[in-house]
């Protein structure tokens, strides 16, 4: 087999491990918290429009929330990745 060939076959399912499932899970935490903190943004972009800054502020604190929450996801991934390697 070379070094480009995978060594699992087309046909067979794919089972993730209890480690493979927690990265995995924290892939699809951080992608939900940043998908929360692009709408916050969005909607603080929209409020300051219409001159409603307190709901800007609001929506801010939200997306800097969603955005704190992301990077802790992220972080669990990369120590596991350093550990793994």
């Amino acid at each position: 087999m070379s070094n480009t060939e995978s060594p699992i076959k087309k046909d067979q399912p794919i089972v993730p491990t209890a480690e493979n499932k927690k990265g995995i899970d924290n892939h699809i935490q951080t992608a939900k918290h940043l998908q929360e903190a692009s709408k916050h943004h969005l909607d603080a972009a929209k409020h300051h429009e219409i001159g409603d800054h307190d709901k800007a502020a609001a929506s801010t604190i939200k997306a800097q929330g969603h955005t704190a929450l992301a990077n802790e996801h992220q972080k669990e991934d990369v120590k596991h990745h350093a550990l793994n390697n």
